[in-house]
């Protein structure tokens, strides 16, 4: 008995709707999706420094002298030795100074006043020491004395 041969086709599959269904689904999922914050949109508020109840009087500028010794003086009273560079008391007062004026929404100022006789170098270090503490308004007064 001879039995009947059947030839198995390979089944054709039409992918091409199945792509179709993939795109559509593709741009749902993208118009519908809701976009992330990132970390640096988050609304969040660091403590500060807190608003001043009262002004407080302070004056617009402080003045440094400069003396033909070396010495330098604020206010009245002397800072750092003449022999120091850095002048780090000045830098830290100046630091103050800065800072106090920016609470009371000021810009802070400075005007150095040099002796004739004081040497250039001693004032390039008080301008440094002004730039450190990060006052940037730096003027000269005209005849030191």
């Amino acid at each position: 008995m001879k039995f009947p041969t059947f030839e198995i086709e390979d089944p054709d599959i039409n992918v091409s709707s199945l792509i179709d269904m993939v795109f559509l689904l593709l741009s749902y999922f993208i118009v519908s999706a809701s976009l992330v914050r990132s970390e640096a949109d988050l609304g969040i508020r660091l403590p500060g420094m807190l608003a001043q109840a009262q002004t407080v009087d302070m004056a617009d500028e402080q003045i440094i002298e400069i003396r033909d010794t070396g010495r330098v003086v604020l206010n009245g009273l002397e800072y750092d030795s003449p022999d120091s560079t850095e002048l780090p008391q000045l830098v830290q007062v100046l630091t103050r100074y800065r800072l106090a004026s920016e609470a009371a929404r000021a810009e802070p100022m400075i005007t150095l006043q040099p002796d004739d006789k004081a040497r250039h170098q001693r004032v390039v270090d008080v301008m440094n020491a002004c730039a450190r503490a990060g006052i940037k308004n730096v003027t000269f007064a005209a005849g030191g004395g």
